[in-house]
């Protein structure tokens, strides 16, 4: 099994360093790991350090730093829109995407959306998207840690996504396949998910200005799945997988 991953502001270099706070906790208290075992040290940023446990005590571990490395932004970045779900369904879409290997998370607030992040409400809602994506990435062992970013409406989201390289806009209307679009080999690929009503046809035409509809197949994916789903055929197309 590979070792497991523990966030800290930052990195330290070779040498001794004690891991306590809420990582500490989790590390000694819960996963309880003794001297001799090994752990992964990272900021979330790529830089990651390889680190041995030398002393284990209720609530910390100390660490015999043993080597530190950085682990370059993936390229081309993968970026998903995903609007707003019914539930808890947004959470979970997050995790998928996050251990399926997304950079960044667009939280969409489509015409069609029903529910509305709005005032404190809406701050607790991308609170858990982004506490879903932290502990995702942990579970994933990655040095990089998945982004959500601030909700956008549809003018702001068509704002962000002129700068993406290929903008691909999943539609069950749409005739090309996610399998045989072609793809740039740096730069970034953004996904858009619709909501369960569907993207408007006022949307898709603004998207269409400089994105493509396409489709996964000939059935129709809840909203939190489609992403995850088109994700993994792009980590496979771009080799990764």
């Amino acid at each position: 099994m590979s070792d497991p991953v523990f966030l800290v502001d930052a990195v330290p270099a070779v040498g001794g360093f004690v891991l306590d706070g809420p990582e500490g906790h989790h590390a000694a208290d819960v996963q309880r790991l003794q001297p001799g075992e090994t752990l992964l040290l990272t900021d979330g940023s790529g830089t990651v350090a390889s680190a041995r446990v030398t002393h284990a005590e209720r609530g910390s571990l100390r660490l015999d730093i043993l080597q530190q490395r950085t682990v370059p932004a993936p390229d081309p970045k993968l970026t998903v829109v995903q609007a707003l779900p019914k539930g808890d369904r947004g959470e979970r879409a997050v995790q998928m995407l996050t251990e399926i290997g997304v950079d960044e998370v667009i939280p969409w607030a489509a015409s069609r959306s029903i529910v509305q992040w709005k005032g404190p409400r809406g701050d607790k809602a991308r609170a858990k998207w982004t506490a879903t994506a932290r502990e995702a990435s942990k579970q994933a062992r990655r040095a990089r840690l998945a982004h959500v970013a601030e909700l956008h409406t549809t003018k702001q989201l068509v704002a962000r996504l002129r700068s993406a390289t290929r903008v691909l806009v999943l539609h069950e209307e749409a005739d090309a396949p996610l399998s045989q679009v072609d793809l740039p080999d740096s730069g970034e690929i953004a996904l858009v998910i619709g909501p369960e009503g569907s993207i408007s046809p006022d949307e898709l035409a603004a998207l269409q200005e400089f994105g493509e509809p396409i489709r996964l197949g000939d059935t129709v994916l809840r909203t939190s799945t489609a992403g995850p789903a088109a994700l993994a055929v792009l980590q496979a197309r771009l080799g990764r997988w």
